[in-house]
């Protein structure tokens, strides 16, 4: 009995030691308690002979697997902490394009816009790699796959904006083969309508002339462009007149008083013989004041247009360099030919069409008429300080600036520059260089018919076309 006890007690130091020296091994803890409660027979089983050389396995083992994991998680936290850099790098680079993309703006400057533009884009690119990049990270366990795979991902990284670079140009290139064939199409079918003609001289210029006005795409400057871009002058004149009568109407203005006001400004300019000016009496009896108002704004917005600004400045381009500034002129036009005036202005107010607009708008309205019809002069004020109002008659009127603004840098583009001409009070009526804005029956003007006044001016191109002058024809009784 007394050497059993021993061999417990002996046992029980054995068990204790090995607790001590396994202060992790909870499974085999629990395994010995559940065992225990068998006779000490089962003790021997355990195989605690030699503990020590069990408890340096198990050390070397356990202590190596520790500093592999920690070795591993430091370098994950370090590969994290650079993608977090190149993060933050990327985004303050591509807040840096974005403030040079706002300022591209004001003043505007197309190249600086079209530059901005491209780095956005590059740093937005960039972004994206690095998104992809953290995905992959986390779909394949942090980065821990075989070092194929991460280098096939390196490799789409590096090949992705490159492929989405080529589908982006080849869908411009087949919008652009689409173009280009419509292109054809419309070429071929002005040519033989050209030439199906007979050499009937004004039917081929009216078919060029539509099919000038159906091309998007505008390649070198035409005399049948100008013929257009006359057209869509006169169309805006007619419009801006009507609002204006509309507003002088609705202001109980008296129209004939008015029109007989604009026939005296018109006689005190000119020196030829007057005829009876009961004709622009009868012009307002008859319903056609419009035609002596767009006479008076046709007249205010023409003057000067043999210049190359208007007279606004002393420029002289035109005469030093004539090849550069007709390009010049036609980059503008083409540029500026698909822009709203209200958002060109409201971005640069003192450019050139800005100081053309702002001159003749205050050269057309009166402030006695701008008083009248608005009720204040709220808009002059903006104009005289270098503002452009936002309002509907202001829109209107910069449709029709607009038009020409764009027929004069036509006419500029033009070699040689189509010449101005107009119908003198009192002349005879013209058919070749004339044409009557009032209709008569018949379509034949009768005879005894002299220019009551002009309403719009007449140009003679360098193909010998002639764009005829616009009158109002009275008779000469």
């Amino acid at each position: 009995m007394a050497a059993k006890v021993s061999n417990f007690s002996d046992l029980v130091q054995r068990v204790a030691a090995s607790c001590l020296l396994h202060p992790l091994g909870a499974g085999r803890n629990a395994e010995f308690a559940v065992n225990g409660a068998g006779d000490e027979d089962d003790f021997s089983e355990l195989e605690l002979d030699e503990p020590e050389d069990e408890v340096k396995d198990e050390e070397v083992i356990g202590g190596g697997g520790f500093k592999a994991r920690e070795e591993g998680s430091t370098k994950e936290v370090m590969e994290m902490e650079m993608a977090m850099w190149e993060v933050f790098d990327a985004i303050s680079a591509m807040k840096k394009a974005y403030a040079g993309l706002q300022k591209a703006h004001s003043p505007w400057d197309p190249e600086k816009m079209r530059a901005a533009d491209v780095a956005v884009v590059g740093e937005l690119r960039k972004l994206g790699v690095l998104r992809e990049r953290f995905r992959r990270r986390c779909s394949s366990g942090g980065g821990r796959g075989s070092g194929g795979v991460v280098a096939a991902g390196t490799l789409r990284e590096v090949v992705a904006p490159y492929e989405a670079a080529v589908e982006e140009l080849k869908k411009e290139v087949k919008a652009k083969e689409v173009e280009v064939d419509n292109l054809k199409d419309k070429l071929n079918s002005v040519v033989n309508g050209s030439n199906g003609n007979n050499g009937k001289k004004g039917r081929s210029m009216s078919r060029r002339k539509v099919g000038c006005s159906q091309l998007q795409v505008v390649a070198a400057p035409a005399p049948e462009l100008f013929e257009t871009t006359m057209t869509q002058v006169k169309e805006a004149s007619k419009s801006f007149t009507s609002l204006l009568l509309s507003l002088m109407r609705a202001a109980h203005w008296d129209i004939a008083a008015a029109v007989r006001s604009i026939e005296a400004a018109t006689v005190s300019t000119t020196t030829t013989p007057v005829i009876n000016t009961s004709s622009i009496i009868t012009t307002t009896q008859n319903g056609n004041a419009k035609y002596a108002l767009q006479s008076y704004i046709s007249t205010k917005m023409f003057q000067g247009f043999d210049h190359e600004t208007f007279y606004m400045d002393g420029s002289l381009s035109s005469l030093l360099n004539p090849d550069q500034y007709r390009r010049d002129c036609f980059t503008q036009y083409r540029d500026m030919k698909a822009m709203d005036p209200a958002e060109l202005l409201g971005i640069l107010p003192t450019c050139h069409f800005g100081k053309f607009c702002s001159n003749k708008y205050l050269a057309i309205v009166h402030p006695k008429m701008e008083e009248s019809l608005f009720g204040d002069l709220d808009q002059r004020r903006q104009i005289l300080d270098g503002n452009h109002p936002r309002s509907e008659f202001y829109s209107q009127f910069l449709g029709m600036a607009k038009a020409v603004w764009l027929l004069h840098l036509l006419a500029f583009s033009l070699d040689p520059t189509p010449s101005q001409f107009e119908a003198t009070r009192g002349a005879e009526f013209h058919p070749h260089y004339m044409e009557s804005v009032v209709k008569f029956s018949g379509g034949r003007v009768p005879l005894g018919q002299v220019v009551g006044f002009p309403v719009s001016p007449g140009f003679k191109l360098g193909n010998g076309s002639i764009i005829k002058a616009r009158v109002y024809l009275a008779s000469r009784d």
